[in-house]
């Protein structure tokens, strides 16, 4: 890389770390440090949803499904915009409509309301490791941005410098600060993409014309797509939007129930058509370049050979004239920290709240709760780095991480939020056999029934085991069940 782009470079991660230890000097509590605040607007949380759920580990992931599927691969974002839209429809309501949850921090505090704090337990050690496991897929993915950007850096050197830059914004400026620099960075990604990546990227492939050629047609089809893929990606994304600790944070930053709305529906547009089309687009063009030759000065002659995921680094930093690379890298950086952020926040706030406030109390409000906070988010950090150095694929680890949450979660919130005879036995049992039935399908069996994803089957096993046991074995307590009656009876009416 020049001079001139690698001092673009380093300027903006100054500036990133700066937002940092600006919000490091104002942070008075949880509600800043974990919630913004609790009075947060619906640009700031819309454009810091679509950051946090698309950011690096899908800016990266797009360009190999472009590279690999062509245009096709966008549909995986359109489950995202389903997923924002059902949650603004179906689950904020319940959630920011509810007084109860005026003063919550974390996901879990919903079940510990509809349940018991066991089953909040539970679920935060759940959310607190898929999190965690989420987190390093960005780390790796600015790693393999890196790596295909600077021809002399090995990904273990990559992972740790951007592990270490993710980690030590994150500890400092609390989740305030992941809002609004969310909102700049995610700014810089589009403005990059729009007016500098797609237009120069397109030019330099030969345009349509030479993508038309190069090319097989099915990748410019938009279904070039399997049925297994449709399933895997509904089951796996549109889940999360219900269960994701990032979503919930976010919810209770937002200054009221309508601001929350406006916000998902803002950032499933952004979602889709925007970002798929945008992602899997450049790495189509990559695909082309590659085809093309463009890469085997790169070593990269053998397209066969060509990782997906580092096609799109490899185009940018090929056709990128001084300057506009500096930004361009900048921009992709940016998008990859977006995430990597708040999920790191995530984990921590489980950690805190849900797992160590489950066995001591915690005041939220003390100076020696806040410090805590950021230790712990330093350690998690550490953790998730080092998880980041044993695996290859960006999109596979954040996709396993969603998997392993959504396939213990989802069936439970939805049972918490709709159905007054769900029990907290049955919703333990069932975090437990949905999970682990995904994690032991994925680790023991290569091929499963019709080509389809072990979260299918794990969010199967897990509503049949908590529809079964809930049944079995009814909650005592009549006070959860009547507010479970009191809560459907107002959906209904609403």
């Amino acid at each position: 890389m020049h001079w001139i782009d690698l001092t673009i470079f380093l300027l903006y991660m100054i500036g990133m770390l700066g937002f940092g230890v600006f919000f490091l000097q104002r942070n008075e509590g949880a509600d800043d440090y974990y919630v913004g605040g609790r009075n947060m607007n619906s640009l700031h949380i819309g454009l810091s949803v679509v950051a946090t759920d698309v950011g690096g580990g899908f800016s990266i992931g797009l360009g190999g499904l472009g590279f690999v599927m062509g245009l096709s691969g966008s549909w995986m974002l359109f489950t995202g915009l389903l997923g924002a839209w059902l949650a603004a429809v179906f689950l904020i309501p319940k959630v920011k409509g509810n007084p109860v949850f005026d003063k919550a921090f974390t996901f879990p505090e919903v079940f510990e309301h509809y349940f018991t704090p066991r089953v909040a337990l539970v679920a935060g050690i759940i959310s607190a490791i898929g999190y965690a496991g989420f987190t390093s897929s960005q780390i790796l993915a600015g790693a393999k941005l890196a790596t295909g950007t600077f021809a002399d850096l090995d990904l273990q050197t990559a992972l740790i410098i951007m592990g270490s830059v993710a980690v030590i914004y994150t500890v400092m400026g609390g989740l305030k600060a992941v809002i609004y620099t969310d909102t700049v960075q995610w700014t810089i990604l589009m403005i990059g993409l729009i007016f500098i990546g797609i237009p120069i990227s397109y030019t330099a492939v030969g345009g349509w014309e030479a993508i038309s050629k190069t090319v097989d047609p099915a990748l410019l089809s938009m279904t070039n797509i399997s049925w297994q893929d449709v399933i895997y990606w509904t089951v796996t994304i549109i889940p999360i939007w219900f269960v994701g600790m990032t979503l919930y944070q976010r919810i209770y930053a937002c200054n009221d129930e309508q601001t929350a709305k406006r916000a998902w529906y803002l950032a499933g547009v952004f979602e889709w058509p925007i970002m798929a089309f945008m992602g899997v687009s450049l790495g189509l063009f990559a695909k082309v370049g590659a085809e093309q030759g463009m890469f085997a000065y790169l070593g990269a002659a053998d397209v066969s050979e060509t990782d997906p995921e580092t096609g799109l680094p490899m185009l940018l930093r090929t056709v990128l004239p001084v300057g506009l690379m500096g930004i361009m890298m900048s921009a992709y950086f940016s998008a990859i920290l977006s995430t990597a952020d708040s999920c790191l926040m995530a984990a921590s706030g489980n950690v805190v709240s849900d797992i160590i406030g489950y066995f001591r109390d915690i005041d939220h409000d003390s100076d020696t709760f806040l410090r805590f906070s950021q230790i712990t988010t330093l350690v998690l950090g550490t953790f998730a780095l080092l998880i980041a150095t044993t695996m290859t694929n960006v999109l596979d680890l954040m996709l396993y991480s969603y998997a392993f949450m959504v396939s213990g979660l989802f069936v439970p919130i939805i049972g918490a939020l709709y159905w007054p005879k769900s029990s907290s036995i049955g919703a333990i049992a069932a975090m437990i056999f949905g999970g682990s039935t995904t994690v032991s399908l994925e680790l023991f069996l290569e091929k499963l029934p019709a080509g389809l994803d072990a979260n299918v089957f794990g969010i199967t096993v897990s509503a049949i085991v908590f529809i079964a046991v809930s049944l079995a074995f009814p909650d005592e307590n009549t006070e959860n069940m009547t507010s479970k009656s009191v809560d459907n009876v107002n959906a209904i009416n609403q």
